[in-house]
């Protein structure tokens, strides 16, 4: 595979360490991980229910169990909250109501705050966590306008083909938070000529990114006859001979698959097919 372009063409992956391409797949805490820390908030407070017990009554406790619940709401959304409330409810139901150290309840007000701690729980996790998700759609789109922001002057200053090129990955890479490339079709060559987000590219991406083009639509990663590739693979054409193709590794995004990724990458490849129209 080729690793750089001479003349007007800059160098391939030049973004994969560059500040303007942040790595995909780094940010995403593990489920696993989000359940874990989840459980280690409520064994938190758990531990200063504990030391406060003396203080206050066993029905007010109830209130230290809350916050497990809107610190992994607000930090991992719905499900590790779910589970915090959940586990909340069982830990003051052990610990501190009547028997202690039982899941039985016989005192109706520690059964009544056990009931009021899960459904005040339930409610501020969804509340929580669709607060989260609201702010972490309003970052992603911020971010996605910057990235087709910054594409656009690239093309509207026409810049040399390789920037150009480099910004379209950059700008993939960064919707999407996830590695990004750019094959092109040069004479009897095919190979990448732009990356972003350090992407693992194989023959299979390189055959499936060809397939793309001699067919003209796009290629959904991991099915076949390209079930091998780990890319979703666009095609990129003009009248003038230009012909590219643009590929997204949705295994190693920071976050889930798009339901319609083709909106974002279309303007992308709207993009390059007018930077390199005939003029």
């Amino acid at each position: 595979m080729s690793e750089a372009l001479t003349d007007e063409n800059a160098p391939v992956g030049a973004a994969a360490g560059s500040p303007n391409a942040p790595s995909g797949g780094a940010r995403r805490t593990p489920p696993a991980a989000q359940y874990a820390a989840s459980l280690a908030f409520v064994a938190v407070a758990t531990v200063l229910a504990f030391v406060v017990e003396q203080l206050i009554a066993a029905p007010n406790l109830t209130l230290l169990f809350v916050l497990p619940v809107v610190i992994a709401a607000t930090s991992f959304g719905w499900g590790p909250a779910l589970a915090a409330a959940v586990t909340g409810v069982l830990a003051f139901d052990y610990f501190f109501t009547r028997p202690l150290y039982s899941f039985r309840i016989t005192s109706p007000s520690d059964l009544w705050a056990a009931g009021l701690l899960l459904a005040i729980a339930a409610i501020v996790s969804g509340v929580a966590a669709e607060s989260r998700r609201r702010s972490i759609e309003a970052r992603q789109a911020a971010g996605q306008a910057q990235a087709l922001q910054a594409l656009a002057h690239v093309v509207i200053e026409a810049r040399p083909r390789g920037e150009i090129l480099q910004a379209a990955a950059i700008a993939l890479n960064q919707i999407f938070d996830a590695p990004a490339v750019i094959f092109m079709e040069r004479g009897r060559t095919f190979s990448p000529v732009a990356t972003a987000g350090a992407p693992s590219i194989t023959a299979a991406e390189e055959e499936a990114a060809r397939g793309s083009l001699a067919t003209h639509a796009p290629i959904r990663a991991e099915m076949y006859p390209y079930d091998r590739s780990k890319f979703d693979v666009w095609p990129v054409t003009t009248p003038a001979g230009f012909r590219c193709a643009v590929g997204v590794d949705f295994t190693r995004a920071g976050r889930e698959r798009p339901a319609a990724p083709e909106r974002a990458v279309e303007v992308v490849v709207g993009y390059l097919a007018a930077a390199f129209a005939p003029k």
